[in-house]
């Protein structure tokens, strides 16, 4: 290597010289030819014995090809540098006896000077294309080992395929997968019409022949032609482990796709949802609300999509992604934004949500004519600017199939979105529990959800995959028996096993702020034919259910006492909004349940009862509501420490009348929702809200 020169950082400008560079075929003769000269030059004015140089010279030699054969040199370069030690040793000797000083010996050094560097410059050339014909036999031999491996699979399954499916392939190439879970065998099919259907619809028999583990299988999908065929062969299974979802919460677009999981080469699998609905069907315990999750995920994540969340399970599927964006009272929080931009959690908000959604699609058609006109387009160009509404329903198909009055209504609503909404940038996601005619026997949804999953997680009651995946053979639940597990099918790929992300609480509210500058907002036009229901649908009197714990959301039929029908009305526990009408009501019905039963006095009586049998409904008081909440408010204020029941009781009793009692029911009713986390035992138990935790 020659010395290298680089820039002086020092100030002083001009090079500097690198001196821990090795030399090259220059300075290297430069080095040898200057260092024979000064030895010359001070042997001959100190008269040194000549034998000396001689001397070392044999010995630089005799070390230069010990060292040379250590390092697997060529015999050239052995020999170019024991020649160069010998020489440069008997031109200084005779230099040494008749002066170095003589055009002779000036002369005889210089051509020895040249004649040395252009010897090292041809080694060198030598050397370098020696140790590059040796990288590449390395390479041609791990290529014929791994060439002699494709073979050999390729001549297995040629027969495997023979044997089970009667069919003689020619393999044109095995690829082995990056992530060492399998191969893809891609084949041309026999002369005389044979389709890839026919080796696809005896996935289960090859699975078996290969002796392949359980969760892994071999499909056949097509080729890049109808003569070809693709086999994936899993050999590892990758459904049993539990994958989270990627903490890369980067752009994505309703364009481009949006992840949905990994199928079982580890590749992402997204979904294309810009023109199709999907349709998610998954049995208690299969990782349905987990996988409802991801998808809210993936649309946090979509600069071009703002997502609406209907769920009558008192919207348990939208709340994680909404309370870390308001605070206890409602209001939102600086700099936040939910994850979702619209919740229902109950039939009559669904109602609104829906019919805002249709006057949203009939008044884009309108409005939006001039834009696709100049895009040349019937299909609304999505954006930023003008972003697609996702309706994500949880178990949104039952609701279809369901004969309650009410709900067809909504049924009603869903179809009309499904029908007239795909162009102006309206979809669906619908999750089920199963995959049954009940599920699937609407017309509409079989049509436009083309986009579907089924998580199986080994159940086999209610899971027809053929209903779900018309025309797909050999897919069998026993396949996926894990939880997250399942099958998935697009448009753009096959029906094949796939494994949904585990996504945690904590990791929804890292996305919901991770994503809060990402949101699109509602188009302006689309905004006003939404109207009011629309704008103020996060305000604290809408949304004070997702606050109130102790209450449910009030639906139809608990709205109106049935006329002549038994049972209590307990408006009490509904929305403290509707709480100020009943309040009559309330106090004669807890004052005849005072007298008949001898219930607990009132906090604000000022009397004293002994404890002793009877009802005690003062927790069913509407002011028990604002107790609560103080009593929240307080075990946040706490901090990390915590605090207990008698502190907030004492706190509370003066303004609030709160006893002990009530406060240890609520806080264990929080430890139980993870609203809080209970620390210690006996009289040492404190609880610490989970924003500290």
């Amino acid at each position: 290597m020659a010395t290298n020169t680089t820039t002086n950082n020092s100030g002083s400008g001009g090079p500097v010289w690198d001196w821990a560079a090795g030399h090259g075929p220059v300075t290297g003769a430069l080095s040898a030819t200057t260092g024979a000269f000064a030895v010359a030059a001070t042997g001959a004015a100190a008269h040194m014995p000549p034998g000396w140089v001689l001397l070392v010279g044999t010995a630089g030699a005799i070390g230069h090809t010990i060292s040379s054969l250590r390092d697997r040199l060529s015999a050239r370069t052995i020999a170019m540098r024991s020649a160069s030690w010998l020489v440069g040793a008997g031109w200084t000797t005779w230099a040494m006896t008749d002066g170095p000083l003589t055009w002779a010996a000036l002369g005889s050094l210089a051509v020895l000077g040249v004649g040395i560097g252009t010897t090292a410059h041809s080694t060198l050339l030598h050397e370098e294309a020696r140790e590059l014909e040796a990288l590449a036999a390395a390479e041609r031999q791990v290529a014929a080992e791994l060439s002699a491996g494709r073979r050999e699979i390729a001549a297995e399954w040629v027969d495997r395929v023979q044997r089970v499916c009667g069919i003689s392939l020619r393999v044109l190439a095995v690829e082995m997968w990056p992530t060492g879970t399998g191969f893809t065998i891609d084949a041309e099919l026999p002369p005389g019409g044979t389709t890839y259907t026919r080796i696809a619809q005896e996935a289960a028999k090859l699975s078996a022949d290969a002796r392949l583990p359980h969760g892994c299988t071999a499909t056949a999908g097509p080729g890049i032609d109808q003569g070809r065929v693709l086999i994936d062969v899993t050999t590892k299974n990758v459904l049993e482990q539990e994958v989270f979802y990627p903490s890369d919460y980067s752009r994505l677009s309703i364009h481009t796709g949006i992840p949905w999981g990994l199928r079982t080469n580890a590749d992402e699998i997204r979904a294309y949802l810009r023109e199709q609905c999907a349709l998610v069907v998954g049995p208690t315990g299969s990782g349905k609300t987990n996988m409802v999750h991801t998808i809210l995920a993936g649309f946090a994540r979509a600069e071009d999509v703002l997502t609406w969340v209907i769920d009558l399970n008192a919207g348990s599927a939208g709340l994680p992604w909404v309370r870390p964006a308001f605070d206890l009272y409602g209001n939102p929080l600086q700099g936040a934004r939910p994850g979702i931009d619209w919740l229902a959690g109950t039939r009559e908000e669904a109602l609104v949500m829906l019919n805002a959604l249709v006057r949203i699609a009939k008044h884009r058609k309108t409005t939006y004519q001039d834009l696709m006109a100049r895009a040349n387009t019937d299909l609304l160009p999505i954006s930023p600017q003008i972003p697609q509404i996702m309706l994500v329903i949880d178990e949104g198909a039952e609701i279809l199939s369901s004969n309650d009055r009410e709900l067809k209504k909504l049924a009603a609503l869903i179809l009309e979105v499904i029908r007239i909404a795909r162009a102006m940038g309206a979809r669906t996601v619908l999750t089920a529990l199963g995959a049954t005619s009940a599920v699937l026997g609407n017309l509409m949804l079989r049509r436009e959800a083309k986009v579907r999953v089924a998580l199986t997680g080994g159940e086999k009651e209610g899971m027809d995959l053929g209903k779900q995946f018309p025309g797909s053979r050999g897919l069998r639940p026993e396949q996926a028996p894990y939880k997250g597990s399942g099958f998935m099918g697009t448009p753009e790929s096959e029906p094949g096993l796939f494994k949904s992300w585990r996504i945690l609480p904590n990791q929804i509210s890292d996305i919901v702020t991770a994503t809060a500058s990402i949101h699109p907002t509602l188009d302006g036009p689309s905004a006003k034919a939404a109207g009011a229901a629309y704008a103020d649908r996060w305000s604290p009197e809408r949304t004070q259910w997702m606050r109130d714990h102790s209450t449910a959301p009030a639906t139809p039929a608990a709205d109106t006492a049935t006329p002549g029908g038994g049972g209590l009305n307990l408006s009490a526990l509904r929305d403290q909004s509707h709480a100020d009408e009943h309040d009559a009501t309330v106090q004669a019905f807890l004052e005849q349940i005072d007298r008949e039963f001898g219930t607990a006095p009132e906090p604000d009586s000022g009397s004293e009862r002994p404890a002793g049998p009877g009802l005690n409904l003062s927790a069913l008081r509407p002011e028990n509501n604002a107790a609560r909440q103080a009593a929240l408010q307080l075990l946040m204020d706490a901090g990390p420490e915590g605090t207990g029941a008698s502190a907030i009781s004492r706190a509370l009793a003066q303004e609030h009348g709160t006893t002990r009692q009530t406060v240890v029911g609520w806080l264990k009713e929080w430890a139980q929702t993870g609203e809080a986390v209970r620390v210690g035992e006996g009289t040492k138990t404190r609880y610490v809200h989970r924003r500290h935790t």
